[in-house]
């Protein structure tokens, strides 16, 4: 059985920390699992259902976890880094599991299978949508982000383009198009070198909505030196933004009370 995600939280960031701070993912994923030598090797071999290894997936969505509460950071593309208070967790994490009671742990544990339940099931849906309707739920994701006069193009051939919208970016106007695929299997380069072709020229940005992943070599091509850039977000990448936005997602706060003693012990 593979780590829960919170098993991998410290473990990730003391990798960073001795990697000097930063570091590519690359050079993580095998540093991190050599950590859970517990663990039957085959465990970490399986996919996903949608594709790509599931060992690798839970540590990009634990990374994106880390980055939501500030503890990690993406100051540039393929750079993980970890952040002061990334840092200040590690130096209290002794304390920590010293003083967490079980009532927390186990709190803490039903949340993660929670969250992990629920993000697999936001995929599922999507996955289950008609192509229009995917396409209609890319235009939604697009105006939560901040773009406007969003428009899905007419049935029928388009050339690769989905949608379209503008964003406003200082004092400039960017049109971007979207495509949209509910893929099993991995999106390569070539479609990516398809949807540029169809809005170069007429588009400055561009947007690759899939449910599964995309390959090395399609995220290679994506950003180009002279060519229209494009964003590319997966599965994983489009549900998190679905939360963070609450697109189709109501979040509702809850609180945990940790007693803390401690504090009043007398010197």
């Amino acid at each position: 059985m593979l780590p829960k995600q919170k098993d991998v939280e410290i473990p990730l960031l003391e990798i960073i920390i001795e990697l000097g701070g930063r570091a590519k993912p690359q050079l993580i994923y095998p540093l991190i699992t050599k950590r859970f030598s517990d663990v039957p090797p085959e465990d970490f071999l399986e996919q996903i259902p949608t594709g790509g290894n599931k060992w690798t997936n839970r540590i990009q969505w634990v990374r994106q976890h880390l980055i939501n509460k500030g503890e990690l950071s993406s100051p540039e593309r393929g750079i993980w880094e970890i952040t002061d208070k990334g840092r200040k967790r590690l130096q209290n994490s002794k304390y920590e599991k010293d003083t967490s009671t079980g009532i927390i742990q186990s709190l803490e544990d039903l949340y993660e299978d929670y969250e992990s339940k629920v993000k697999s099931r936001l995929l599922g849906i999507l996955n289950d949508l008609s192509s229009q309707q995917f396409e209609g739920f890319g235009k939604k994701l697009m105006q939560a982000y901040g773009f406007v006069d969003t428009a899905v193009t007419a049935s029928g051939p388009d050339g690769g383009i989905d949608g379209y919208g503008k964003i406003k970016l200082g004092l400039a106007t960017i049109n971007a198009a979207f495509q949209c695929k509910r893929w099993s299997g991995k999106v390569g380069r070539t479609e990516v070198d398809k949807f540029r072709g169809a809005i170069q020229g007429e588009f400055e940005q561009g947007v690759f909505f899939t449910t599964s992943d995309f390959t090395t070599q399609a995220k290679e091509a994506s950003i180009r030196k002279g060519a229209v850039p494009i964003i590319l977000l997966n599965g994983a990448s489009i549900v998190e933004l679905m939360i963070e936005k609450e697109l189709g997602v109501r979040s509702r706060p809850m609180q945990l009370f940790q007693p803390t003693l401690a504090d009043f012990d007398s010197e």
